[in-house]
């Protein structure tokens, strides 16, 4: 839940959603929409104005639940289940490769998302792969992300993901120390880490991430400290620095829920000090800030080609249980359920749960509070493509981000500081629509 906090404890980690991945937010999405995606999947699309295309797919199985963890994943599934789960994956993806207004369009991006997709066999991703590719291929695609936990990988598996054309890889590494990554439930240890990172380099990935995670249970100025150097010493392309929040259905939030005391993590301004020192010190190691979360070292061509897109209004089809979609306007979301999930597609029936169609005004919003995440609002890209200059249309908030010296603005560009930069997805809200600000955002 997404609400402006009181001013006494403004800045205290409460339970809620803090990260803003889509607009409007997703408790406005309802199952009586349900047909309006299917006609937007079914209606012709013109090569000429058709978005790009990206597909995303779910694989929500882990070895552990971490305890920051809000998504749906599975710990208790066996390798029939697996198995039964990624034949499902491949008939949605059938489902969709002969719909009107996919027919005939090339994926710009492909991303294996979890959960922890390398939680599945060398043996089952080919499987699942050669299911897909006798619908739809990426061959011309210009980024594969699969995400990976490091405890999961050995050298013949990362072989395996590089085999099917993936481009990027992404570690979830989150801290370099054991007892943190112990206490918040991550699965893996510090030498797994150090291990498959050289593995995956010997495999030759065009990119590797690390993602790290500023907050976690057990932080300290001296653990983090100490994270940050050695994320640096490991010299990845890219780095992805999240601020932990608390969603409600998280192991913490449950816990802190039964002790009756808070939960104990850092203050959100500790937080931001963390992530304004660990990007200080990537900035002085010749990474760049490309986001609120991301650094990237130019002199390797580092790009986020997913978020990019996405973010500027791309067609994504999320594919699996639970998964997130937005396509010619609608966004919608496939049932949360497994049983459900796998009824449907045995059934032969797309597992869509609910989703909204999205006005213009909408759309511009979306693209405008997901681009701030960039630190930059290019005011020329907002007029060819909504013929608004944003500037206008929100000059009250813009002008209550300058003046708190969150902001600046030029003739080209609207501009985040820092500050604004690091506190960007609680900034967003002022932006929504009246009837969305303080409404779940889940």
């Amino acid at each position: 839940m997404i609400r402006l906090p009181q001013a006494k404890r403004v800045d205290e980690t409460q339970p809620g959603n803090y990260f803003v991945a889509n607009y409007p937010p997703f408790s406005a999405w309802r199952p009586e929409h349900v047909p309006a995606a299917i006609a937007a999947l079914d209606a012709s699309a013109s090569s000429a104005t058709a978005a790009p295309l990206g597909l995303y797919l779910h694989i929500p199985f882990c070895r552990k639940r971490c305890k920051f963890c809000y998504f749906r994943v599975y710990t208790d599934k066996n390798a029939d289940e697996v198995q039964a789960y990624i034949d499902a994956l491949t008939r949605e993806v059938s489902l969709y490769a002969g719909r009107a207004g996919l027919r005939g369009r090339q994926f710009e991006f492909v991303y294996f998302g979890g959960g922890t997709p390398s939680f599945i066999s060398a043996e089952q991703l080919k499987r699942l792969v050669e299911g897909i590719q006798r619908h739809w291929t990426w061959e011309s695609a210009r980024e594969v992300t699969f995400e990976c936990e490091p405890g999961t990988l050995q050298k013949h598996k990362l072989e395996a993901i590089r085999a099917i054309g993936a481009t990027r890889l992404s570690l979830g590494v989150e801290h370099f120390d054991d007892e943190i990554l112990t206490i918040n439930g991550r699965a893996h240890k510090l030498a797994e880490i150090f291990r498959s990172y050289q593995w995956a380099r010997d495999v030759g990935f065009e990119q590797i991430n690390i993602d790290l995670i500023a907050g976690m249970l057990g932080e300290t100025d001296d653990k983090w400290r100490d994270a940050v150097d050695r994320a640096i010493a490991l010299d990845p392309d890219s780095v992805t620095i999240y601020q932990l929040e608390l969603p409600h259905n998280t192991v913490i939030v449950r816990e802190a829920q039964q002790s009756g005391a808070a939960p104990p993590v850092a203050d959100w301004a500790t937080k931001r000090r963390w992530v304004d020192e660990a990007f200080a010190r990537f900035e002085s190691a010749g990474y760049v800030v490309s986001s609120a979360y991301t650094l990237v070292r130019p002199s390797r061509n580092g790009h986020f080609v997913y978020r990019d897109s996405v973010w500027r209004g791309a067609d994504m089809i999320g594919t699996g249980v639970a998964s997130f979609s937005h396509f010619a306007g609608v966004h919608y979301q496939n049932v949360d359920s497994w049983d459900d999930y796998l009824a449907a597609l045995d059934r032969g029936e797309l597992p869509i749960a609910r989703a909204l169609p999205v006005s213009a005004d909408q759309r511009l919003i979306r693209e405008m509070i997901l681009q701030m995440k960039l630190g930059r609002l290019e005011r020329r890209y907002f007029r060819e493509k909504f013929g608004v200059e944003v500037r206008d249309r929100f000059r009250a908030e813009f002008d209550g981000l300058v003046d708190e010296g969150l902001a600046s603005d030029d003739a080209d560009a609207i501009r985040l500081t820092r500050a604004g930069l690091l506190r960007a997805d609680s900034l967003l809200p002022r932006f929504f629509e009246p009837r969305f600000r303080g409404a779940r955002y889940t």
